[in-house]
């Protein structure tokens, strides 16, 4: 399956009939079980089924560059952070894999505590307050003819071959454009123990002039194109007038009814902001702030 964000697949889910087109990455992943809203007296403050000693962290075991049973993601680096200031002693991971019933057998299930990056405003968890903001992306090999392109309607794009992720939300604005014409179209479901992820893979291609241009999810673009020392252009899609939308904020998730354990994450989130916008610019994360320009420092 598709190695991308947890909650990539959790917002495409609940309309994925209607709108197949521009919906991001995954199929609908099931509601969370009753035992997540209304739970007896457990491990941590207030009833809540956190546990105090271990941040015990819901993920995908092969999903760089956010988790990787390495450690080498950055949201593995979050869950050290996210540890070492609400005291606890070590971080443990539930693994599994990005497809339909991701929180059900994790989060939901009280197997972990923490989803490390979720989509603001996805009723399938709590969020917490945002620690990042992001967008899909256009990326491009520095060259006089695509430059200061900032929009998939740009008349300048025409006739490119453009590739991009079936079924994502920049799908929708291509077609409205007419490139998908042109474009090379990358398969949702790959298995990325035995294949390379896809923003790999789409970079490589661009390298080797397979593809003129490629649009996909920020995280992904910006740290596969620092991995390949590829020198491009890398331009948020926050100027789109018209079809999906393109940026999201960034939160962890965690259960309904762990509201405590919420708290502590927005005061972790709060005093360290600096740190973690640290951590991830380090992984050449496309960051863009509430007017849709890019954080660099």
């Amino acid at each position: 399956m598709p190695k991308h964000p947890a909650w990539v697949g959790d917002m495409i889910g609940r309309d994925a009939l209607k709108l197949r087109v521009v919906l991001p990455i995954l199929g609908t992943l099931a509601l969370l079980p009753s035992n997540a809203h209304a739970q007896s007296a457990g491990l941590g403050a207030a009833g809540e089924l956190v546990d105090p000693d271990i941040l015990r962290v819901c993920a995908d075991p092969s999903n760089m560059p956010f988790t990787d049973k390495s450690g080498e993601g950055f949201e593995n680096k979050l869950a050290e952070l996210v540890a070492a200031k609400t005291g606890r002693k070590s971080v443990s991971y539930t693994w599994f894999p990005t497809i339909t019933g991701f929180v059900r057998n994790t989060l939901g299930a009280n197997r972990c505590d923490i989803i490390m990056g979720y989509a603001q405003g996805d009723e399938l968890v709590q969020n917490t307050n945002a620690y990042y903001r992001s967008a899909y992306v256009l990326v491009h090999p520095k060259s006089k003819d695509m430059e200061g392109v900032e929009t998939i309607e740009d008349s300048r794009l025409t006739g490119k071959t453009i590739g991009v992720v079936e079924s994502t939300p920049p799908t929708a604005n291509m077609a409205a454009n007419k490139l998908l014409r042109t474009a090379k179209i990358y398969p949702l479901a790959v298995d990325t123990r035995v294949t390379p992820s896809m923003g790999e893979v789409m970079i490589k291609d661009m390298l080797a002039h397979k593809i003129d241009a490629a649009v996909l999810w920020g995280p992904m673009a910006g740290y596969y194109a620092k991995e390949l020392g590829a020198d491009v252009t890398i331009v948020p899609l926050v100027k789109e007038k018209t079809g999906s939308r393109m940026s999201y904020r960034i939160t962890m998730g965690v259960r309904p009814s762990d509201q405590e354990w919420k708290r502590t994450l927005n005061r972790v989130i709060r005093e360290n902001q600096a740190e973690i916008t640290r951590i991830l610019l380090s992984y050449n994360v496309p960051l863009i702030d509430e007017h849709d320009n890019l954080i660099t420092q």
